[in-house]
């Protein structure tokens, strides 16, 4: 996992009651993420690095990208 350093807030992700599938996090994430005013590029940088991994691994890149509840 690659260490990531954000420098801008975090946006809130709520997983309880939605598909857990990984590609339906990682989605719900680039969507939070974006509405929340991070570039493509960083966008981009998060979906690389949580697809990169198992899903144990696209969980803890989640939670360093996004206040996961």
């Amino acid at each position: 996992m690659s260490e990531v350093k954000i420098k801008k807030p975090k946006p809130i992700l709520e997983l309880s009651g939605h598909d857990g599938n990984a590609y339906g996090i990682i989605g719900r994430a680039c969507r939070a993420l974006r509405d929340h005013g991070y570039t493509r590029e960083e966008v981009a940088e998060y979906q690389k690095d949580a697809m990169s991994g198992n899903y144990d691994h696209v969980l803890q890149v989640t939670m360093k990208w996004c206040e996961v509840e």
